[in-house]
């Protein structure tokens, strides 16, 4: 049986936050969505609301939705309380402890559900010049979990 995975990614929204209003070419916002990939590594279409405008998206493909106008909520969408019950109590208090938005919880969830043991979930993520550094939740099994501190490049 093949297992499913997921990936986070970027989808862009019509709206405009409010620090780039005034520019002459306008910034859109975007916002992480986490979408599963079928075992035909095709994205498993879902709905997920911008966490600006509340506009509501059609995620049909890595960094690509159709926003649906004029539909600011729709019910159908998942929220980190539906999330919760399907995970262990450690989990669930450890990503409130960090404040961790919906795209993550789904990882949460798809990990578990897959049990795919030894996968990694960022918790945070920091640049300091050249150097990215962060903590990542190592999920070793069902039961068992670490957080570990991380660090990527060098400043020369």
């Amino acid at each position: 049986m093949i297992k499913m995975h997921g990936i986070k990614h970027l989808i862009e929204c019509h709206c405009i936050l409010p620090q780039y209003r005034s520019r002459k070419d306008p910034i859109f916002h975007r916002f992480v969505v986490f979408s599963i990939i079928d075992d035909g590594d095709t994205v498993v279409p879902k709905f997920a609301q911008c966490n600006n405008c509340g506009a509501v998206h059609k995620v049909i493909d890595i960094c690509k939705s159709e926003i649906f106008p004029g539909k600011d909520e729709i019910k159908s969408i998942r929220t980190i309380d539906d999330i919760k019950l399907s995970l262990p109590n450690d989990i669930v208090d450890l990503l409130n402890s960090y404040s961790c938005m919906l795209p993550t919880w789904e990882q949460a969830e798809l990990i578990f559900q897959e049990q795919d043991w030894g996968a990694e979930i960022v918790l945070t993520r920091e640049e300091l010049d050249e150097i990215v550094t962060g903590k990542l939740l190592k999920i070793e099994n069902g039961t068992a979990f670490k957080v570990e501190s991380f660090m990527i490049g060098n400043k020369p």
